[in-house]
C-alpha cells in the first residue's frame, strides 16, 4: 500500500487571496532589475511588474 493523501478542499481565502486587490487597480509594482532601452522613443526604461497577478506596465524615465 502507498501514502494516503489528505484531499482537501482549498478554503476561498487562499484561492482567491490578493486577486480582488490587482483587479481593483491597486497592483504592488516592484521593478525589473534589467535595464531595458526603448528603441523608438531613444530612452531607458523600467519595467514595472505586479508581484501578485504578474502584471507588466512600463515607465519612461
Amino acid at each position: 500500500m502507498g501514502d494516503v493523501i489528505p484531499f482537501r478542499k482549498i478554503k476561498p481565502s487562499v484561492k482567491h487571496k490578493g486577486k480582488s486587490l490587482c483587479e481593483s487597480g491597486f497592483h504592488k509594482w516592484k521593478a525589473d532589475t534589467k535595464g531595458v532601452f526603448d528603441v523608438k522613443q531613444g530612452k531607458l526604461v523600467t519595467r514595472l511588474i505586479c508581484e501578485r497577478c504578474g502584471a507588466v506596465k512600463v515607465k519612461s524615465t
